[in-house]
């Protein structure tokens, strides 16, 4: 029998208790809170999954998930929004802020059911228990996270377009933060592909880098003469 913790978190009273008994039924232990802000008061790292409406009150679904990817202690906890929003945009946005799942209302009780196992199946044993998440394609410092698999950039859950040196030039940054990498290391590891590349290419990559990452551009260091490092 699953022994998951599965948070609801919904202002249609009738709808959480049928979706709570239901669940319950299957083995999950199961929480429910009307609302974000009442839900932003619970432990949320303690629950396996969040089952999130959308339009709700002054913080929407939208906000908390973003709260929670920008949180590393709720990065890692798989989000399903459940919501009467159907538009192709509304849908992107929730998949761009880092949800797993994404059901429109009306729906049937078993279609959420399935969605909660499949998810918990592909997210099993890869929730982030310390600084750092487990999953090996992810790299992550406070609310910067870089999707290696996926190619994604997310910073303070917002989806940020990076070219591909851009990305790879974070990533390799990143993987040995704490260390001041000379150019020719960074060269001959992002730029490897390339017959001739300029010192100067690093450069504007690294300020490009530093523009786009908003706050955690400060964290990418410059030892002059020596060449670029992330700080720890």
């Amino acid at each position: 029998m699953a022994t998951e913790r599965i948070l609801i978190v919904d202002d249609e009273e009738t709808l959480c208790e049928v979706l709570k008994l239901n669940l319950e039924n299957e083995g999950y232990d199961v929480d429910i809170a009307f609302s974000a802000e009442e839900a932003l008061t619970l432990d949320l790292k303690s629950y396996s999954l969040i089952l999130l409406d959308i339009m709700m009150g002054e913080i929407s679904g939208i906000k908390m998930a973003k709260m929670m990817k920008a949180d590393i202690t709720t990065a890692d906890i798989p989000i399903i929004f459940c919501t009467a929003r159907d538009s192709e945009d509304d849908m992107i946005m929730g998949l761009n802020i880092g949800a797993d799942d994404y059901i429109m209302k009306p729906y049937t009780v078993r279609n959420v059911i399935a969605r909660v196992k499949s998810v918990l199946r592909r997210t099993s044993g890869h929730k982030g228990k310390g600084t750092q998440t487990e999953k090996t394609n992810i790299l992550q410092v406070e609310g910067l996270q870089l999707d290696l698999e996926f190619k994604r950039c997310i910073v303070d859950g917002e989806e940020i377009k990076l070219a591909r040196k851009e990305f790879e030039l974070l990533a390799y940054l990143i993987s040995h933060r704490g260390k001041i990498l000379s150019r020719e290391q960074i060269l001959s590891r992002v730029w490897s592909d390339e017959v001739v590349v300029l010192d100067r290419t690093i450069d504007v990559n690294i300020t490009r880098l530093r523009s786009k990452i908003g706050a955690y551009g400060s964290y990418i260091v410059t030892r002059s003469g020596f060449g670029y490092g992330f700080r720890d």
